[in-house]
């Protein structure tokens, strides 16, 4: 197999046709080079260059094969080039993993700068629950995940993106609708639509806190899997959930509304990668932030 440091010392000699000015070229001395070029041939079985004491002229053979190894270091060099943007982001693959409220929002933001940024970074996005999305992050499935969990695993980095204060959603013309400030254990009595504990522990277990905080346990008739989901049955008249306010308003469908609370109860979306993460997800949180901020 021929090496990168062959392809060039036969390019130098194929190229001035002169082994001593190859050598100065190469800057080496003459006789290394000669017994390079004599190694290849013999390995290959091929005679690369006709060789009188006036000239130095390529067989048919070394024509071809010139060619090849011009690619061969031009493939070098390109892979030289890769690894190096890649290193500086300029280059690569970005896996993002993001539940379904961080779709929403700031992740369409976040991508739009980011690929402005990096228009090289091949994207890929996945709507996935957030435990789902930690182990996919741990075994390198994805390279970031966009979720809401209130605590750091070992060997991740953690930055919140989004802080949002609860509101209750309710159907139109159900019981408290028309208020605009609500106390939660008004809602007591009232069924629930509830996001199951499997897809984001630390979120459902957020709200069932806020709820025994508030004196009561809800019952729960419906469950979702995504906070638009939630929203999709709340508009459907089944009954109410607890939704981030900002993220439920960014796509609120017809026929719900958010009510305030006298609680202040808030929860965060965050970002969380690996310690050795791929150096783009730096790239890709700061572009989450400023969208956050410029909205």
């Amino acid at each position: 197999m021929t090496e990168v440091r062959e392809a060039r010392y036969f390019i130098a000699v194929a190229e001035e046709l002169n082994f001593r000015r190859a050598a100065e070229r190469l800057n080496m001395s003459q006789p290394p080079l000669s017994q390079a070029i004599r190694a290849i041939e013999r390995r290959l079985g091929v005679t690369l260059f006709h060789r009188t004491t006036r000239e130095v002229r390529l067989t048919a053979a070394g024509s071809a094969f010139l060619d090849l190894c011009r690619n061969l270091v031009n493939a070098s060099l390109l892979a030289d080039r890769g690894a190096q943007d890649a290193a500086s982001g300029l280059f690569g693959e970005l896996r993002v993993g993001a539940v379904s409220s961080a779709v929403m929002h700031p992740l369409p933001r976040a991508l739009e700068q980011f690929r402005a940024q990096h228009p090289r970074v091949h994207v890929r996005v996945e709507e996935i629950d957030s435990h789902a999305a930690l182990q996919a992050v741990q075994r390198r499935e994805l390279d970031v995940a966009l979720v809401r969990l209130l605590s750091t695993p070992a060997n991740f980095q953690r930055r919140v993106l989004v802080r949002e204060v609860f509101a209750l959603a309710v159907p139109e013309g159900w019981p408290l609708a028309d208020n605009r400030l609500i106390d939660l254990a008004d809602a007591a009595e009232l069924p629930w639509i509830w996001l199951t504990r499997d897809i984001s522990p630390d979120y459902h277990d957020q709200v069932v806190a806020c709820c025994r905080a508030a004196g009561f346990s809800p019952e729960t008739q419906h469950t979702a899997r995504s906070i638009s989901s939630q929203l999709a049955l709340v508009s459907a008249g089944l009954g109410v959930a607890l939704v981030p306010e900002d993220s439920a308003r960014s796509h609120l469908p017809s026929r719900v509304q958010l009510l305030r609370l006298k609680q202040s109860i808030q929860t965060e979306l965050a970002g969380f990668w690996r310690i050795d993460a791929n150096p783009l997800v730096a790239a890709l949180i700061e572009s989450a932030s400023a969208s956050v901020a410029s909205n």
